[in-house]
Formats: structure tokens, C-alpha cells, sequence
């Protein structure tokens, strides 16, 4: 059976520690590998926040074909475009659109999510307008 460009590939959490080069300032963030071991198709990273969040991040969308997470610890609250704020707690998984715009609006501090992305290497688009909260 072939593969491709994927490649087996196992991580323990002393192989990639959690670093603070990411997309927002209040997570820290832990790449699982899964980019290089999928030639860049996919990335899976666990996301864990800083501290607890309560200010309105920039509203924006990511220019990819898929987005989903998985809250592993706490809870957050974000806000899209179409259904307005929704709550994510421990247990939650949840797919979103591509292109969907949204915004974190807020997080307990020990929030922490697996999140999966189909390309690997995506754009992140910030939009004009800020969701009505």
C-alpha cells in the first residue's frame, strides 16, 4: 500500500514543547508533526492559552479547505458569522467552513484544543469589519 509523501510518524510531548510562534499572543502553541509527516497537507497542533481571555480578538477567516477542533481542558466562546457566539467546553469538537469569518471572544486559562487544518500552510485573512458582541 502506498502513501505518497506521508511518512509514520510518533511524537511525545518532550519532542516538540509548547512556543509562543503563532497566529494569536495569548496561546502558546505545540506542532505534532503531522505537517511534515503529511508532506504539508495537514497540520495538528494543540493549542493552549497563556492566561484567561476576555478581550475581542481580531475578526477573520483562514483561506483552507478544512478546520476543526477538539477542546481537550476549559472552555472558550467565540462568535461566527452566521450563528453569533457559541460556547466550546472540555469534550467539544467542531468543524468550521472554510472561509468562515469569525473571532475568539474569550477563554478560561487553561484552555487547551487540538486543532487539525487541511493545507498545512494556510493564509489568515483579517477582516474589515468586528462581530457585533
Amino acid at each position: 500500500m502506498s502513501f505518497g509523501e506521508h511518512k509514520f510518524q510518533v511524537q511525545t510531548a518532550d519532542d516538540a514543547p509548547f512556543v509562543d510562534q503563532g497566529l494569536r499572543g495569548y496561546f502558546e502553541y505545540r506542532d505534532l508533526g503531522i505537517g511534515e509527516a503529511s508532506g504539508g497537507r495537514v497540520v495538528a497542533q494543540i493549542n493552549k492559552a497563556k492566561h484567561k481571555v476576555s478581550d475581542t480578538g481580531d475578526l477573520h477567516h483562514h483561506v483552507l479547505d478544512f478546520q476543526m477542533n477538539y477542546i481537550l481542558k476549559g472552555w472558550a466562546i467565540m462568535w461566527f458569522e452566521g450563528h453569533g457566539e457559541v460556547r466550546f467546553e472540555a469534550g467539544t469538537a467542531f468543524n468550521m467552513p472554510p472561509n468562515i469569518k469569525h473571532s475568539f471572544l474569550a477563554c478560561s486559562d487553561d484552555f487547551e484544543t487540538l486543532e487539525i487544518c487541511m493545507p498545512a500552510d494556510f493564509d489568515t485573512v483579517v477582516d474589515a469589519d468586528q462581530p457585533p458582541v
